[in-house]
């Protein structure tokens, strides 16, 4: 019975050594505010996304980037660390076996040169009976998970970034292609008043009115030249490879309006919380943190120490090896802290607030990945019904812009009329663009702010 009592009070002990972990209650919504629509089917989105885009080139580019970036191989790194630092967490609390080899020489008056050689293993076992290793290999696990989930999303922002990047380019290549397009409409435009002008047909207002149009399509041109090459350099380094030379004759064709992929399956907000890397590293960051905190608690607590040693001496090598009688001993000690002026406490406590850090970054990460969500729901939105206007305000600029060229040739309308057209249809075409590149960003960024593919 005695035996009974004490078993119970020693497993009181050890749970009263480990805090209570109690996740964070954070207010998840019943549905998401703008994903009507939308789908709410979980299992549609495969772990590569990025394919639904149906572009070849920009699947490419991610495998090339997932295989090489060394980002992604710092995070496969850190997995690997973990992994190795359970062991060593595990070793720490085996029983610790070591050797000994001496040799000594003595010289006096009367012995001369006494050799002496000895031999002595010696075994050593620190026992923790208050939960320290439970709670170490706890904070190890966790550490493990969440180095995982780091690398998860290390891989899904680097997907994300190659994306976002890859249609950035296309929409600078498009805004050159327009640029290089319109700035040879405007020199044949140029060339036409010049005639014009030599006939009489036109005055020199006009003609100065061409030649600025010229000069304004002809400083454009350098912008998008720079931006090109600068984002196909930032899109090297993502791939992991070296930067190199980048030549401007891209047109952007495959920025299409009609490219966008399906509506993508959203799922509930409470699906979210397991599926998106960070939120799960924040809640594996918590974990550890609470198991940091039970080998801190455990460290004010009595712990036992078992050692034994042995050996062997003799005056010659050859004697080691001989029927001599070894010698052994072994000690069991207890080890309570009296007085380490507050130091174990205050460690404690200090494990305590890392615990309370982490249980608030969770719950911001989780506020944070639904607003996420929310916002790209609405960008996508949005930035349809903007791009439909956008298409139409292209076709009626355009018309406008063909109506007023041959108005001024017949003499029926100011050239000053043909320039604003020009203009108007020029700014049109290039906010066209610009939305319908950035709708395919907010798609990118759907898909991220989901956690990519589960």
């Amino acid at each position: 019975m005695k035996t009974g009592y004490l078993t119970v009070i020693f497993a009181l002990a050890c749970a009263a050594c480990t805090p209570r972990f109690y996740p964070p209650k954070v207010d998840v919504p019943d549905d998401y505010l703008y994903g009507e629509g939308f789908p709410r089917d979980t299992a549609a989105l495969a772990s590569d996304w990025w394919r639904l885009f149906g572009d070849t080139v920009l699947d490419n580019l991610v495998q090339r980037a997932l295989e090489n970036n060394r980002d992604v191989a710092v995070a496969a790194s850190r997995v690997e660390e973990a992994r190795q630092n359970l062991g060593v967490v595990r070793a720490q609390f085996l029983p610790q076996v070591g050797i000994g080899v001496t040799a000594e020489g003595e010289y006096t008056p009367q012995t001369k040169i006494v050799q002496t050689y000895a031999v002595e293993p010696s075994l050593s076992w620190e026992i923790a009976l208050f939960g320290q290793l439970r709670n170490a290999k706890r904070a190890a696990r966790a550490q493990i998970a969440s180095s995982e989930w780091a690398l998860r999303g290390v891989r899904l922002s680097l997907a994300a970034e190659v994306a976002t990047t890859y249609f950035t380019l296309l929409e600078y290549e498009r805004d050159l292609a327009i640029a290089r397009r319109s700035c040879t409409l405007r020199r044949e435009s140029a060339a036409l008043i010049d005639s014009m002008f030599r006939y009489g047909m036109s005055d020199g207002v006009a003609l100065e009115q061409a030649r600025s149009l010229v000069y304004t399509a002809e400083a454009d041109i350098p912008q998008y030249e720079r931006a090109v090459k600068q984002t196909r350099l930032s899109l090297d380094i993502l791939l992991g490879e070296t930067p190199q030379a980048a030549d401007s004759t891209g047109s952007g064709l495959r920025l299409l309006v009609d490219r966008h992929p399906a509506d993508i399956p959203v799922g509930l907000p409470s699906e979210l919380l397991k599926r998106r890397p960070d939120i799960m590293e924040a809640r594996y960051d918590m974990l550890q943190a609470a198991a940091e905190a039970g080998v801190a608690r455990g460290a004010r607590f009595p712990s036992i120490a078992l050692t034994a040693k042995g050996g062997i001496a003799s005056n010659s090598i050859k004697g080691l090896t001989a029927a001599n009688p070894w010698a052994w001993d072994a000690l069991g000690s207890l080890t309570q802290p009296l007085f380490a002026f507050g130091k174990l406490r205050r460690s404690e406590l200090a494990a305590m607030e890392r615990y309370t850090q982490a249980a608030k970054t969770y719950e911001q990460t989780v506020l944070t990945a639904f607003a996420d969500v929310e916002k790209a729901l609405v960008a996508i939105a949005t930035y349809r019904g903007q791009a439909e206007r956008y298409c139409e305000l292209v076709v009626s600029n355009d018309r406008i812009a063909t109506m007023t060229q041959a108005l001024y040739r017949s003499g029926l309308s100011d050239y000053l009329d043909v320039i604003d057209a020009q203009r108007s249809l020029y700014q049109s075409q290039m906010g066209l663009v610009n939305l319908v590149a950035q709708q395919y960003i907010n798609y990118v960024n759907l898909c991220k702010a989901l956690g990519g593919g589960w």
